[in-house]
């Protein structure tokens, strides 16, 4: 399965012919770890912590983090959102279930989970939690990560709180 991910996603960020770089990377799994991990703590109980802080640690000050082709935000519109989603879901823990490298790329899929306490994503709280898969492409220069697309499921995690 790992394999049969990591060639769909490179067909999708390696241009035809190619290949042969996919498979060479600048960064070392651990390195591309080093950089983003940082992020992803961030979003590990983001009201209990220093979100700028973590964020300055792992992104270049022009970062910018992508939900869409033209829908970027800026660090700071990023730290506002997690210490949001901090207030409302103060269990929220996101993590990092795999890690794919290629040149200056790092590829993370991960989950994220937890149980409103305050209304989230239009629903109010009732006791009952969300778990959703994410994927994030980062894009990775001078150490530091300077451009982020991600998508999560979050129609998923609206049944699962709406309870349909």
């Amino acid at each position: 399965m790992k394999g049969i991910l990591y060639r769909a996603l490179m067909s999708l960020f390696v241009p035809a012919g190619t290949a042969a770089l996919a498979q060479t990377s600048a960064l070392s799994v651990e390195e591309a770890r080093t950089i983003v991990a940082p992020l992803y703590e961030a979003l590990n109980e983001p009201a209990k912590k220093d979100v700028a802080k973590l964020l300055a640690k792992a992104t270049s000050p022009e970062w910018l983090s992508c939900s869409g082709n033209d829908a970027c935000v800026s660090r700071e519109k990023v730290v506002a959102r997690f210490q949001g989603s901090g207030d409302a879901v103060p269990d929220l823990k996101w993590e990092i279930l795999e890690l794919l490298v290629s040149g200056d790329r790092v590829i993370v899929r991960g989950e994220a989970s937890g149980g409103p306490i305050r209304p989230f994503l239009g629903v109010d709280p009732n006791g009952r939690r969300f778990k959703i898969m994410s994927i994030d492409v980062h894009t990775i220069e001078k150490g530091k990560i300077a451009r982020s697309y991600h998508v999560e499921d979050w129609a998923a995690a609206i049944r699962q709180l709406r309870g349909s």
